[in-house]
């Protein structure tokens, strides 16, 4: 049950303890008045089952509150832990963003390069690149060319696959 459906239920709940109070004072004051048997047992049958539909939506408005309850704490704990997820996976590509740059350093690629090397890793096509850059197709081009000589690999898939490597677990 919704909060937002809460305010309807308890609505509900009190019109119908309203309609207890009202027929129980209706057979008392019958009863005082010395109402027919009749009529007094139609009003008694009228508010046992206007009370056990009053308790059953107390009841049920009692497990839905504690259902509420314990879902806001499964919701938080789950953000909680979306959070610290999302830290330690921002914290981890940044040092595997910062590797990268080092043997990008190593390899001595120009800066030019190292941006083109993160473009093709994140895998942009060679046009994108160019888009994206600002710069001509063939520039790109010259760039991944220049990239693949200084590094020794000879496409993106290699070039991908060296940083990868260590990370993903072997083959069984």
């Amino acid at each position: 049950m919704e909060d937002v459906n809460k305010g309807g239920w308890l609505a509900v709940l009190a019109l119908s303890g309203a309609f207890v109070l009202l027929v129980s004072a209706d057979l008392v004051n019958d009863w005082m008045r010395g109402g027919s048997g009749l009529h007094l047992f139609l009003e008694g049958i009228l508010l046992a089952v206007s009370g056990v539909t009053f308790i059953f939506g107390l009841v049920k408005l009692t497990r839905a509150n504690r259902e509420i309850l314990f879902l806001r704490g499964n919701l938080q704990s789950l953000e909680d832990e979306r959070d610290r997820w999302k830290r330690e996976t921002h914290e981890l590509l940044e040092g595997l963003s910062a590797k990268i740059e080092r043997q990008f350093v190593e390899w001595k690629l120009t800066r030019a390069e190292t941006e083109v090397g993160f473009l093709l890793l994140k895998g942009f096509s060679l046009k994108e690149i160019a888009d994206l850059r600002d710069t001509k197709l063939k520039t790109v081009q010259q760039q991944a060319q220049a990239i693949y000589q200084k590094t020794g690999l000879g496409s993106r898939s290699a070039l991908a696959a060296f940083f990868l490597e260590d990370l993903l677990p072997p083959g069984s």
